[in-house]
């Protein structure tokens, strides 16, 4: 008799934009399984990641807390400046936090990490910091590195992840890993919790040629290489980066990053297929979520998050909202449309009282279940969404934090003191800041803004002493 606990496949992927899935409004990317999948699942509009870099939503999924009260606001290595000084943060994920993995492992379940890890600082092979020691019973892949330094394509050099044949791509490796445990755990009654952590797709753009050509001629079918698909803007603000100019990509049409979609896609399609043959559709709660958006304004900028503003590193909504789609076969009403504002915070809590264990509230103290709302016994939250950058990114970004409550969005940038109010639900893409028609609606934004940041003990960056003035 199979246990009547869900099994919890935990799809996350590596700086996949919210409009980078044909359900989610991309036209050239082609995502059949996962839109598919959405049609079986509830799908959120309003999702979003409790960080536009990776380690901070990273860790913020696993405890439950706002990066800022964990005192990890930056993906694990990074260090810029500019008229301000950095600030410091932890750099690795402590195991004083007592993790979704270790909860569920208490609750009963097998635990597997497969993948990412990045929260431990990378480059310093401190293996005391990596996934074992925080509750899972398998590493396959997870390490300091934040992305694949030796590309796609192995030998990999992941220490955590023996290299394959010559030439084998990393996300299908992570895939045939993931289905090789679910069919040896087939025979046992355990349930399982998979935290399926794709690289993918963070740079390097890399993807078999076969599939690189197939976007190649498609673009050329559909014009898009005769388009060019970049914007040249202002110079970076931080001081690494200050002599080159941010590149916005306008349009979707990178062949190699589409290629990299569509293998995951595929991949994703893949692992899903392995739980229908096994029987485990019925009995396992599937989700599939980025942690942070889409690359678009540096390095190469291979995506655009549109019609959402900038992407990773931002703070505006291309940073930071994410595709989000649940699956629980039986439970959750199929083709269900969400627009409840959410975050990376709540999975701990959600999959808890999903696993009918005991919520542990002074842990995931920034999280609430969300079960309520896919049950469709619920419809809204009273609660804000809040969130703290206070580095420079790579991207592009200053130093700065935003509320969003209901349908407005307040930010605040720390260099000048500036705000900027919007309307999220009317103006998605930013375009209007209604700061100025809003004055009452500012201030008191700005008044739980301020109240949160004293609550988490949150980190402002201070003059940078060696600024050129």
């Amino acid at each position: 008799m199979k246990t009547q606990k869900p099994n919890i496949l935990f799809i996350l992927l590596d700086d996949y934009g919210w409009s980078d899935t044909g359900c989610y409004g991309s036209t050239f990317y082609e995502t059949p399984r996962l839109d598919q999948f959405a049609q079986e699942s509830a799908r959120f509009t309003d999702a979003y990641a409790a960080c536009p870099v990776c380690s901070p939503t990273r860790a913020s999924i696993l405890t439950g807390k706002y990066p800022a009260r964990l005192g990890m606001t930056q993906w694990l290595g990074g260090h810029s400046e500019g008229k301000l000084a950095d600030v410091p943060y932890i750099d690795h994920l402590t195991t004083d936090e007592f993790s979704l993995a270790k909860a569920l492992k208490q609750g009963g379940y097998k635990t597997w990490h497969i993948g990412k890890w990045h929260l431990s600082k990378h480059n310093e092979k401190r293996v005391e910091t990596y996934p074992d020691k925080h509750g899972f019973d398998v590493n396959i892949g997870g390490c300091d590195w934040g992305h694949p330094f030796n590309g796609y394509f192995s030998p990999y050099g992941i220490e955590t992840l023996p290299d394959g044949p010559e030439g084998e791509y990393l996300t299908d490796r992570l895939t045939d890993e993931a289905i090789k445990l679910i069919n040896e755990h087939q025979s046992s009654d355990q349930p399982w919790f998979m935290h399926l952590s794709h690289y993918a797709v963070h740079t390097p753009i890399e993807c078999h040629s076969h599939l690189v050509e197939k976007y190649r001629q498609k673009a050329r079918m559909l014009g898009l290489d005769q388009i060019d698909p970049f914007e040249r803007g202002e110079h970076f603000p931080c001081e690494h980066k200050k002599e080159d100019y941010i590149i916005r990509r306008k349009i979707q049409s990178d062949p190699v990053y589409a290629a990299m979609v569509e293998n995951l896609d595929w991949n994703i399609g893949r692992v899903l297929d392995c739980l229908k043959e096994n029987n485990l559709e019925e009995n396992t709660i599937v989700i599939f979520y980025s942690d942070n958006g889409g690359l678009a304004t540096a390095e190469g900028s291979p995506t655009t998050n549109a019609p959402l503003c900038e992407g990773k590193g931002w703070m505006y909504e291309g940073g930071t909202r994410e595709p989000l789609i649940i699956r629980w076969k039986g439970k959750i009403a199929p083709n269900l449309l969400l627009e409840t504002p959410v975050t990376s915070t709540d999975f701990y809590p959600t999959l808890l009282q999903a696993a009918e264990l005991p919520l542990i509230p002074q842990q995931h103290c920034d999280g609430v279940s969300i079960l309520p709302i896919l049950l469709q016994k619920q419809t809204a939250l009273d609660r804000e969404l809040y969130w703290h950058y206070p580095h420079y990114s790579n991207q592009g970004c200053t130093p700065g934090c935003a509320i969003r409550d209901g349908e407005w969005k307040l930010l605040e940038f720390f260099e000048d003191g500036k705000l900027e109010l919007y309307n999220v639900y009317r103006d998605v893409g930013e375009k209007h800041d209604l700061s100025k028609q809003y004055p009452d609606i500012v201030k008191a934004l700005k008044q739980k803004l301020d109240k949160w940041k004293i609550d988490v003990n949150a980190k402002i960056p201070q003059p940078n002493p060696n600024y050129p003035s």
